[in-house]
């Protein structure tokens, strides 16, 4: 077995006019693919380690030090880009009571955790995400990473991931990130969200 490209859950073009067609395409065949080809390769200089990538990457002092930072940076990329295209919705969707209220507790508002959000994804300096995460405590928190590192590596459950890396907005919006991050939250799929925040609390 080895890590395979998932396919998007939707049509290139399902999330026009706030993402174009060119961008998922490049994203996810080219990007995403090159992650996965990536994070393969290393895994075979090691297969007594297996290929499950978020128990690697929850411990990384345990990967063998030869392929550590290529595993981070593509085993990473992978998943989190695997976990960005199911958090997109073509449809339009509502925000779930449970997550609504987690939000309300965290942050005193949904404006507040969008400014919060939005703060992070402006902020993070170069390339990388931005993260609503369920930390150790069981509770939201906003926060970023550099290039493809994950949440999971400080111990802490994704529930909603912004990739602005250029490649995700560039041909759409330039050098406008805060238009691109406006734009995703036109997109977010909050049925996915939901069943994330649910699986990381219970």
């Amino acid at each position: 077995m080895a890590i395979t490209l998932p396919d998007l859950p939707y049509a290139y073009d399902a999330l026009e006019p706030y993402i174009d067609a060119e961008t998922m395409t490049l994203h996810h065949d080219k990007h995403h693919a090159t992650y996965v080809a990536n994070a393969n390769a290393a895994l075979e200089k090691h297969p007594e380690i297996g290929e499950d990538l978020e128990a690697l990457l929850a411990d990384v002092e345990k990967i063998p030090a030869d392929i550590r930072q290529a595993l981070i940076n593509n085993g990473g990329g992978h998943l989190n880009h695997a976990l960005f295209w199911e958090l997109l919705s073509p449809e339009k969707t509502q925000i779930t009571k449970d997550v609504a209220a987690a939000i309300d507790g965290a942050f005193g508002s949904f404006d507040a955790f969008k400014e919060a959000f939005t703060k992070a994804a402006t902020g993070r300096f170069g390339s990388g995400w931005a993260w609503l995460v369920v930390n150790a405590d069981g509770q939201l928190e906003v926060t970023s990473t550099a290039n493809q590192d994950t949440p999971i590596m400080e111990g802490k459950k994704p529930i909603l991931a912004l990739d602005v890396w250029e490649h995700a907005y560039y041909l759409s919006y330039r050098n406008v990130r805060p238009n691109y991050i406006k734009a995703f939250f036109e997109i977010i799929n909050w049925n996915k969200v939901a069943e994330l925040y649910a699986a990381a609390v219970k």
